[in-house]
C-alpha cells in the first residue's frame, strides 16, 4: 500500500488524499517551473505536462491543480496579484 498525503486548500475547503509519490513528483515539477520567474497557472501546467507526459500515470492536469492548491495553502508558493495571476516561490 502506498503512502498518502492529505492535501489542503487555500480557501479552507476540503482537501483530498492522494498518493504521496505522485504528490512529490508534481510538487518537484511545479517548483522547477517557477524557479526563475513567476508563471501563470496555464504556463505551470504546460511545463509539468512537458516534463512528465511520458512517465506520469494519472491526470497531470488534476494532480497539478491539487498539488498547486496544497502548496499555496502551506505557503510553499505564492499567488501574485498580476493579471493574469502568476505564482512564484516565497521570498
Amino acid at each position: 500500500m502506498s503512502d498518502k498525503i492529505q492535501t489542503l486548500h487555500p480557501d479552507g475547503k476540503q482537501g483530498v488524499r492522494i498518493d504521496k509519490n505522485k504528490y512529490d513528483i508534481i510538487k518537484h515539477a511545479v517548483i522547477q517551473s517557477i524557479q526563475s520567474e513567476p508563471l501563470s497557472f496555464t504556463a505551470i501546467t504546460k511545463f509539468v505536462k512537458k516534463e512528465l507526459s511520458t512517465t506520469f500515470e494519472g491526470s497531470i492536469n488534476w494532480y497539478t491543480v491539487t498539488v498547486k492548491l496544497d502548496m499555496e495553502a502551506r505557503g510553499e508558493i505564492v499567488r501574485n496579484s498580476d493579471r493574469p495571476e502568476t505564482y512564484s516561490l516565497p521570498e
